[in-house]
């Protein structure tokens, strides 16, 4: 039985089943009950930016025929360079599951697609498939699932002025208002997306804070912007790809009609936060969490997996941070890493393990002792988070990676001794033989593009990431031209280097 709660799938509520088990019939139901005018088409291009398809039909013969056939679209527009013009068709077929009502026009039914070439086959080097195929390839190899979830941060840009209750620099983290402006505009965000996927855990304000920003681009410069954090609740991870592309189609589409401007760049201003996009991972089998063991310490297949994710890391920034401001925001003092290790709750770490619930998951007792109904979780929760990518990232590709890395380290030997090397406890940055002695992370997109050309069987072998694909990769950082940037920059007065880092960083304001 469906939940009938005010956020919940409002599909799932008109058809009484889980959106995992929606047919063709229900959607043609939903058609006729809602005055459905069209289907919308949504897919995420090459470019990392979400695509649109919009398909009238004017009697219930066609809607079906569209529902059942997809559509044709042109393959060389939307991935240049990987289909030519002389072979460029490539269907794209709604997968049913995703199917919803689309929040800004009340006439359309939208759906999530998926590519398949002229063989009726997934085509292989899209970046949703590329998640699709290494997850499938993870699951024979480990007989585990992995879950994720990401954390969305963004900046919030609108008109400034003289205003009262401006909060203070670094003060913004969770401020409400008056401090902050915008919790009207970000709750409509959540109960959108909510609604659509099930999936928001909390949404809050960040950090970063800017009363007027300085900028030679007009659409941003004056206006006050405040950063914001969506955090989503895991799911598999091919699911995350889909969610985080409708997270940041809504997140633009809401503050748009808000008259504000949202941006997922990696930095705005030396000095203020930047723009993380956090990934978190869990282990799951027959439904558990597999990330702690019966003593409530982190089992071997959690050791095993930060394992992997340590051995491919630098790599992994090839993904995850594809602009040269991301570069600007990847600074020690920054709670942003530069090292390759990780850490029980230290957020100057790469990967970080964040408090779960391993030993009680009623905590609740403890603040009302009086509560006389039991709560257990069977499921578990406990993840690990990596948290070098940034807004830039190209989430589908990094999300691959991830899975890369994840069945690396359950597959091969030496993780877990891997993993104990590279724990760290206190403060890097204090200790400077401990950070002298852990590997760096890349730190321009030049050195992550070189990285991956050397490294780049590691997510060839098992025929996962298209060799296409990753020239196409290597290539886009290489045109970012920033394997200098840092020596250039130190060399300029501090009012010359202010002026320069906002001309790379506000250049990135729309990108991805």
């Amino acid at each position: 039985m469906v939940d009938n709660l005010a956020l919940s799938n409002p599909l799932e509520r008109l058809l009484q089943k889980d959106r995992n088990d929606f047919t063709r019939a229900d959607m043609l139901k939903v058609v006729r009950e809602h005055g459905i005018e069209r289907f919308t088409f949504h897919y995420t291009g090459l470019d990392g930016q979400f695509k649109e398809l919009r398909l009238p039909f004017s009697d219930i013969k066609y809607a079906e025929r569209i529902l059942a056939s997809g559509e044709r679209v042109d393959g060389s527009s939307l991935f240049p360079g990987l289909v030519t013009a002389a072979n460029s068709d490539l269907y794209v077929v709604p997968s049913y599951k995703t199917a919803f009502e689309n929040p800004f026009d009340n006439k359309s039914l939208d759906f999530i697609c998926r590519f398949l070439d002229r063989d009726r086959k997934m085509a292989p080097f899209t970046p949703d498939n590329i998640l699709g195929i290494a997850h499938n390839h993870f699951k024979k190899a480990t007989g585990m699932e992995l879950h994720a979830l990401g954390e969305l941060e963004f900046f919030l840009l609108r008109e400034g002025g003289n205003e009262y209750f401006s909060p203070q620099k670094h003060t913004g983290y969770q401020a409400s208002a008056p401090f902050f402006k915008s919790g009207a505009v970000v709750d409509e965000m959540v109960r959108v997306l909510a609604r659509i996927t099930g999936a928001v855990k909390y949404a809050h304000a960040e950090v970063g804070f800017i009363d007027s920003v300085r900028s030679d681009r007009p659409m941003i410069s004056g206006r006050r912007a405040e950063q914001h954090e969506i955090e989503l609740l895991t799911r598999p991870i091919e699911e995350m790809g889909d969610f985080l592309a409708l997270a940041k189609w809504v997140v633009r589409n809401v503050a748009y009609r808000n008259n504000m401007l949202a941006t997922f760049a990696p930095k705005l201003e030396e000095g203020v936060a930047g723009n993380g996009l956090h990934f978190h991972m869990e282990l799951i089998k027959d439904g558990r969490n597999m990330m702690i063991d019966k003593d409530g310490d982190l089992s071997d297949d959690a050791l095993k997996l930060i394992g992997g994710l340590i051995h491919h890391a630098a790599t992994l920034s090839s993904f995850g941070n594809t602009v040269a401001s991301a570069f600007l925001r990847l600074v020690p003092n920054q709670e942003a890493p530069t090292k390759i290790c990780w850490s029980h709750s230290n957020r100057s770490a790469l990967i970080r393990v964040p408090l779960g619930w391993a030993r009680d998951s009623h905590l609740a007792r403890v603040v009302n002792p009086d509560e006389p109904s039991d709560y257990t979780d069977d499921r578990g929760v406990q993840t690990v988070e990596i948290r070098s990518p940034d807004g830039s990232a190209l989430f589908h590709l990094l999300l691959a990676g991830l899975t890369n890395a994840a069945e690396y380290g359950l597959t091969h030997d030496g993780m877990i001794e891997l993993a104990k090397k590279t724990e760290i406890k206190g403060d890097i940055h204090e200790d400077r033989e401990l950070f002298n002695r852990l590997e760096a992370l890349p730190g321009s997109c030049v050195a992550a593009g070189n990285l991956l050309a050397e490294r780049r069987q590691m997510y060839e072998k098992d025929g996962n990431f298209p060799a296409s694909v990753i020239d196409h990769v290597i290539g886009l950082l290489a045109r970012e031209k920033d394997d200098h940037l840092n020596e250039t920059l130190s060399h300029m007065s501090a009012e010359e280097r202010l002026t320069a880092t906002r001309q790379i960083m506000h250049r990135d304001i729309h990108r991805h």
